[in-house]
């Protein structure tokens, strides 16, 4: 009998006090899946949501709101089960889950009063909101360790790993989407034919207190310096995908989750603007950092660098300057048709700073694990 064709009685049971032994196996595969739901609506409700700003008056129970708050409550059901019966957890997965639910849960309210008082706060890049997608990352770190603790070595774990550090990965591109949406929403504006509707164009025009102009709208738009795009592009995307590389310990894992986040945007692009929602730039560059992080572990590989530690630091060095490089090129590339403002000459920075991540990341290493 499987976990899924069980009496009323035994899911009652199961719920309160946890499965049996027999049923273990099947509850933890169930446990997980079900997170990887949640994941799924919050990234679709996150999604619109961004897209929702840029054309509608921000409203507490807007429609991708509600969408984020059922996988919401569909993850704290998760955690207060997985913490009342520790099906799926060690005492590591169990504090990141918990501390990341936490933290998303006290981020909601201190959003809701930070918009209360100072009006649409439209940026991604503010404190209330970088709780959200912070909590958020401590929830996904949780539930990848625990799902990797709890499943045998083989497709499965594989799968189900990748397809955690995807919604890590896309979690962590989140706020930079504000540029991605910013730089074609001014453009539309400039144009005289702004996505946004007359009643968030009036809103903002009372908070300012005179007419909405072109600096406005920029400020609204681009809130944040040219430098932030290609830093964090190269200093935390990068290294999430260096980090899933590594956790999933399969070739060409960069690769595949870079592609699969591309692909994912261009689909919601047509979805949305198809539907009437402001369009963003598709961050196409990532495939180039991406491919080359894969290359510089299968580089380690070849060579043997990876059997040691000062190896797999030199490799760490060389790959991000080179993954730098190669994102910087495709952002130049993107640029010819569209993408966000770019100050290239922080790049060098970035790169450092990927480094020394990628590295901190190479100590605790497993060579055996390509």
């Amino acid at each position: 009998m499987t976990i899924l064709t069980l009496p009323p009685t035994d899911w009652a049971r199961i719920a309160i006090s946890g499965p049996t032994e027999e049923q273990r196996p099947a509850t933890v595969l169930l446990v997980y899946r079900l997170w990887l739901v949640a994941f799924l609506l919050k990234m679709l409700g996150s999604t619109w949501d961004m897209s929702w700003h840029f054309k509608w008056l921000r409203d507490d129970l807007a429609p991708p709101h509600l969408l984020n708050t059922i996988g919401t409550v569909l993850a704290v059901a998760l955690v207060i089960f997985q913490v009342r019966t520790g099906v799926g957890v060690d005492r590591r997965a169990r504090n990141l889950i918990v501390a990341g639910t936490g933290m998303f849960l006290i981020a909601i309210p201190i959003d809701i009063l930070n918009h209360r008082i100072n009006g649409l706060d439209i940026t991604a890049w503010s404190p209330s909101h970088a709780l959200l997608y912070i909590g958020t990352a401590f929830m996904i770190l949780g539930v990848a360790h625990g799902f990797g603790i709890s499943t045998a070595a083989g497709r499965v774990r594989t799968i189900g790993l990748g397809l955690a550090w995807f919604f890590f990965l896309e979690n962590v591109l989140f706020p930079s989407q504000h540029q991605e949406y910013g730089v074609l929403s001014l453009k539309a504006y400039l144009a005289g034919k702004p996505y946004a509707e007359p009643i968030l164009l009036k809103f903002a025009a009372d908070q300012l207190g005179r007419p909405v102009d072109t600096i406005a709208i920029t400020n609204f738009s681009l809130p944040v310096g040219s430098w932030v795009y290609p830093v964090w592009l190269v200093g935390a995307a990068m290294l999430a995908l260096v980090a899933a590389r590594i956790f999933v310990g399969a070739r060409w894992t960069a690769t595949v989750l870079a592609a699969a986040y591309v692909a994912y945007r261009c689909v919601v692009w047509g979805i949305l603007y198809g539907t009437g929602f402001p369009p963003s730039a598709v961050p196409f560059a990532l495939l180039a950092g991406a491919i080359v992080v894969d290359l510089a572990f299968l580089l380690g590989t070849v060579s043997g660098a990876e059997r040691t530690l000062p190896g797999r630091v030199g490799v760490a060095v060389l790959g991000a300057a080179l993954t730098a490089a190669a994102l910087g090129g495709g952002l130049y590339a993107q640029a010819q048709l569209v993408a966000p403002p770019v100050r290239y000459a922080v790049l060098p920075l970035a790169a450092l700073a990927l480094a020394v991540g990628w590295a901190a990341l190479t100590v605790r290493r497993d060579p055996a694990r390509r």
